[in-house]
Formats: structure tokens, sequence, C-alpha cells
């Protein structure tokens, strides 16, 4: 009877015994799907976050850039044509003689260039720095460009980098002269953070309709402004 008894625990309690055990098996993977799926859910929303929070940034800067645009026409336009400049959408503000700005192949400003910064840039400044703007100002960059000649130049190469070295030494004797003009004292800690030089040489030069460089109006000066909304994005993208 001892036998039939352990003949019938192996032929019946055993499937059960691994009966048992395969049920709570199946509750793991069911919780663990709903564990998956929640956490794709929660990911989907923080994306959707993120891309509301993306796309209130580009607005905000496309009104800014715009309202500062339209501040910066409105309190130049009359002067651009004297100072042979011009404004772009972008937010640039360039400076495009050469024979004003300074002699050829030195970075001493002109005087006419000098009288013409010592107008522009003050202006240009209180427009920045109001509060409506100041914000969203990220950096304001001069940029000195050059076309890509030089006479004597034994290379390409050569030229390329004479050119960056005086392009670099135009933008520094640029921002020296603005920077310590008395007009701007009350703005000095702000420029401090704001006012970079950048000297690019040849690499973006001006070309005409042919494609070819237009050697003159590559010679330019600018002052550019970028503002924060690139590194708004990079913090909500980081913060994901």
């Amino acid at each position: 009877m001892a036998v039939a008894d352990d003949d019938a625990w192996l032929a019946g309690d055993k499937p059960r015994a691994s009966e048992e055990h395969w049920i709570p098996l199946s509750d793991l993977m069911t919780g663990l799907m709903m564990i998956f799926m929640l956490i794709s859910v929660i990911s989907l929303a923080a994306m959707e976050h993120s891309r509301n929070a993306m796309r209130q940034v580009a607005k905000d800067y496309s009104v800014s850039r715009q309202s500062m645009y339209l501040e910066l026409q409105r309190e130049f336009a009359p002067d651009l044509r004297r100072w042979r400049a011009r404004i772009d959408p972008d937010l640039s503000v360039k400076f495009e003689q050469p024979d004003v700005l300074f002699a050829t192949g030195k970075a001493e400003l002109k005087e006419e260039f000098r009288r013409t910064l010592a107008d522009f840039f003050p202006r240009y400044i209180r427009i920045m720095a109001d509060k409506r703007f100041a914000d969203n100002v990220a950096e304001i960059r001069i940029e000195g460009h050059t076309s890509s000649l030089w006479n004597g130049a034994a290379s390409a190469d050569d030229a390329y980098f004479r050119n960056m070295e005086l392009s670099q030494s135009r933008t520094r004797s640029t921002l020296e002269y603005v920077l310590l003009l008395p007009q701007v004292g009350a703005y000095k800690a702000w420029l401090t953070k704001k006012l970079t030089a950048n000297g690019l040489s040849s690499s973006q030069p001006v070309l005409n309709a042919d494609g070819s460089e237009n050697v003159e109006a590559s010679q330019r000066v600018e002052f550019r402004v970028r503002t924060n909304a690139e590194a708004k994005m990079e913090e909500i993208i980081e913060g994901q």
C-alpha cells in the first residue's frame, strides 16, 4: 500500500507542484510587462514635455529676435547709408566698406570708423542691455572678416593664416575702442561678460552671383548677437 501511495505521489502530485510553480512565474512576467509599459508611457510623456518646452523656447526666441531686429532698424535706419552698413534679420550689423575701416594689412581703426563706432555702439548697447532683451543675450560678437587674398603669400594656407592674425588683431582693436568709450561706462560690467572679439580670416567670404569671391565686400566688421535659446534647448535635452 505504501508503494501504491508512492506511485500516486509520483504520478499525481508532481504535475501539481509544477503547475503551482508556473503560476507565480506567469504573474512575474505580467508584472514586468506592466512595468515596461509604465516606463514607456513616462518616457513618451517626458519626450512630449521636452518637445513642447523646445517649441516654446523657439517661439520665444523668434518673438524676441523679431523685436530686437525692429528696434535696431528703428534706431539706425537713418544712419546706415551714411555709415555704409546694413542690419540683417539674423541681428548682425555689418560695416562693409573696407576703405573706411582699416588701412590695408593694418589693425588700427581709421578715424572715420572711430567716429562711426562712437555714434553707433552706445546706442546699440542701450538696446541690447534693455530689460526687454538683456536676459536673452548670451554673447555680442565682434567679428572680423577678410578676403582670401594676401600680397606676397607663399600659398593659400599662408594667406589664410596671415589673414587670421590680421582679423583677430582688428577685432581686438575694435573691442578695445568701444569698450573704453565713456558713453558705455554704465554697461561695463555687463559688457565684459558678453562682448567678445572673433577673427574669422577668410572663412566666410561674400560671393558674387557667379560664385566668385567679392574681395571688397568680404572685408568687413560685424556685430552679431547670439541669444541663449541654444543653451536653453541644451538644458531641456540634458534634463530628459
